[in-house]
This record gives structure tokens, C-alpha cells and sequence, in this order.
């Protein structure tokens, strides 16, 4: 199935009353086409392989039938909703916390590795309806018996692509042998390749599905690749701030080394720039978010594992320091700046080696 759906309203759903007042107290006038092409399918009860980019109202599109089912006075986890990074787990869960606000006394709990697990066991032995986080700690509490799924109505599977990129597949089946066997399974992907049909296929049941033929609107987005050499690559990254002069950048690095050497690079420049990769802890990663979300941090140094989720408002560049060999990884970074009708820019350096990859970028989606 392929939809373009595109203003329809969310009255014309089987939600509550309380549903529908929050919904328009929270600005959703009218659906997304992810969420206008899924929720008939999945409020009437229905296992959903989607298809849709990031930032296309995908959350929306699964806490609406996981609430739907959902009995706030059985205090038991009802829906479990599995991401693959710990920033993307904490932005679906402060979602499904301001939808549910029409519900009464509905407890989400985040469950990702990188924090403490004592708390969370203390929070779980208190119970909770909705549980978000990332596989690997979900497993964790499941072997340790502080989890329970014995209740479970819902499993979503958020970036499931992403998930089995970053080798969660054998976690994610053990995740799933502790669920109910009859349970609606949600399943949401901003690529359909090989693996991803392969995890369908093994844990759905008669899935529908729903394509998207609509991808992010790059027309705003003014894109410039040059060449460098490998001994100029990053202080051509300070060049290029200093001529620009963008507000906001989040530069994407190949490696968490190279990560590194950028920061120190720019910070000897006097620019204000900060690291994001998997090697920080959960403290200093939401320190840093919270210091290039304030302003106070103008660029934003990062690999595509730890940058996966973040959805930064009003990013005025996006800098390719090294050329990634994935041409959806490539799109997926230049796609974070031109959100929202504003405009951005896109910058990538390449090497002479690297200009094979450039081709084939140019061929997948033209150069601007």
C-alpha cells in the first residue's frame, strides 16, 4: 500500500473524546500521511510494517493505537516500545508522555543502557503501563526478572533498520520470546532492506504495510561538496564555519577518533564545539544536547550512531566531514538541516579517493 495522504483529520478515528482534546491541545490539527495511511490499519487492530522517514509523525502513529488498548487501572506494562539509541528512546517517550495526557495516570518508564540500573529496578518494582528503551537493557531486566511482559497488548519496533545495523537482531528475538504470542506488533523503518523483511516476517502476523512514496523535501537544502585532502580535512571544517557562519552545525564524522580530533581542531580556533559518540556516558551526553539545544554550543561533532534520533530544531548546516559509504546514511545526515520550510545547508568534504562515493551520492539523489 502507498499513500500521499496528506490534512486528514484526526475526528475521523475511533478516539475518545479526551483523545481528540488533547490531540488539538497539542497542535495535531490534521494527520501526517504515515499517520493518516497506518491508524485505520492499526487502531482496528492490525500487526503494521511502515515505511516513513524520520520526522514524518511516526511516534504519533504508534502511541495512539498502543493508548488505544491500553487499561491505565491494570497496573501492568501493556506496551513496550523497543529504539535502538538512548536519545531516540527519550524523545519517543516524552511523546507518548504529552499524548497520553488524555489518559489518566498512564506510567512510561525509559530503560536504556548508559544510566544506572538500580533506579530502574526500584522504578519497574513500582510498576509502569508503557516501558521505552533500547534492547539491549530491556534484556537485561527481563534476565534479571524485574521486567514482566506477561501483560503485553503492544510491541513496536522503532528504526528497525537501525537496529539490526547496529547488531541488535539476536536481542531483539530474545526481547520478543518473553512477549505474548497474541499481541499487535508495530514495526516502523526508514528503509525496507533484507533484514528488516526477514524480522517481519518471523515475528508478525499477517502484517499490513504501508510505503511512503513522499521522502524529506530537500529543495531548501543548498548542498556543496568540495575537495580536500586528507592533512586539510579538518580545518577546512573551520574554514567553511567561518565563511558560512551558521547558528547551529552538526558536523557527522566516521569514526568516534576523528570525532575528537575535530573538537580539538575547532576548539583551538576558538569555535565552541562539543562531541557526541557512543564512548560518553548518559550524563555527559545529555549535558552536551542540552548545551547545542541552549545555544551555548554552536557545533555539534557526532557518528551516525550517536546522532540516530536526534531531532534538533532549526539546524542551519549539516558538514560531512568524511564521506560515508552509505548513500541512505548520506541522505539520512543532510536530511536533518531544510526541516520545517526553513532552509539549510549541506556541506561534504571528500578526498580524491573519496570521489567515487560522490558519484554514486549524485546518481541516488543529484547534486544541488
Amino acid at each position: 500500500m502507498t499513500s500521499s495522504s496528506l490534512g486528514a483529520s484526526f475526528a475521523a478515528l475511533p478516539l475518545s473524546e479526551a483523545m481528540q482534546a488533547n490531540l488539538q491541545a497539542l497542535g495535531y490539527a490534521a494527520m501526517t500521511p504515515i499517520q493518516a495511511a497506518s491508524l485505520p490499519l492499526t487502531l482496528a487492530g492490525k500487526d503494521l510494517i511502515a515505511q516513513a522517514k524520520t520526522g514524518s509523525g511516526k511516534t504519533v502513529a504508534f502511541t495512539l493505537p498502543l493508548l488505544h488498548t491500553l487499561d491505565a487501572k491494570r497496573f501492568a506494562v501493556q506496551a513496550l516500545v523497543l529504539c535502538p539509541t538512548r536519545e531516540l528512546a527519550d524523545q519517543v517517550t516524552t511523546e507518548i508522555r504529552r499524548v497520553a495526557r488524555a489518559e489518566d495516570n498512564v506510567k512510561v518508564l525509559t530503560l536504556c543502557g548508559g544510566s544506572p540500573i538500580r533506579p530502574q529496578t526500584e522504578s519497574l518494582a513500582h510498576g509502569a503501563h508503557i516501558i521505552v528503551g533500547t534492547p539491549g537493557r530491556v534484556l537485561d531486566h527481563l534476565g534479571r526478572e524485574s521486567l514482566n511482559l506477561d501483560a503485553l497488548q503492544t510491541l513496536v519496533l522503532d528504526e528497525a533498520d537501525r537496529m539490526l545495523d547496529m547488531g541488535f537482531a539476536d536481542d531483539i528475538a530474545q526481547v520478543v520470546a518473553h512477549c505474548p504470542k497474541q499481541r499487535q506488533t508495530l514495526l516502523f523503518s526508514a528503509t525496507y532492506p533484507e533484514g528488516v523483511d526477514k524480522l517481519a516476517r518471523r515475528f508478525m502476523r499477517d502484517a499490513q504495510e504501508v510505503k511512503l512514496a513522499e521522502r524529506h523535501d530537500t529543495s531548501l537544502i543548498r548542498q556543496r561538496f568540495y575537495e580536500v585532502t586528507e592533512p586539510e580535512r579538518l580545518h577546512a571544517v573551520g574554514l567553511l564555519l567561518d565563511h558560512f557562519r551558521p547558528a547551529s552545525t552538526l558536523a557527522f564524522c566516521n569514526t568516534k577518533q576523528q570525532c575528537r580530533d575535530l573538537v580539538a581542531v575547532l576548539q583551538a580556533q576558538g569555535i565552541v564545539a562539543l562531541e557526541l559518540h557512543g564512548d560518553l556516558d548518559q550524563r555527559d551526553r545529555d549535558q552536551v544536547l542540552v548545551r547545542f539545544a541552549n545555544g551555548s554550543c554552536s557545533v555539534l561533532v557526532a557518528t551516525d550512531v550517536a546522532a540516530r534520533g536526534l531531532d534538533i530544531a532549526q539546524l542551519e548546516a549539516v558538514i560531512n566531514v568524511d564521506i560515508t559509504p552509505d548513500t541512505e546514511v548520506h541522505t539520512h545526515r543532510v536530511g536533518r538541516t531544510g526541516r520545517a520550510g526553513e532552509s539549510g545547508w549541506a556541506f561534504s568534504l571528500a578526498s580524491m579517493d573519496e570521489m567515487g562515493r560522490v558519484g554514486r551520492i549524485d546518481q541516488m539523489q543529484g547534486r544541488a
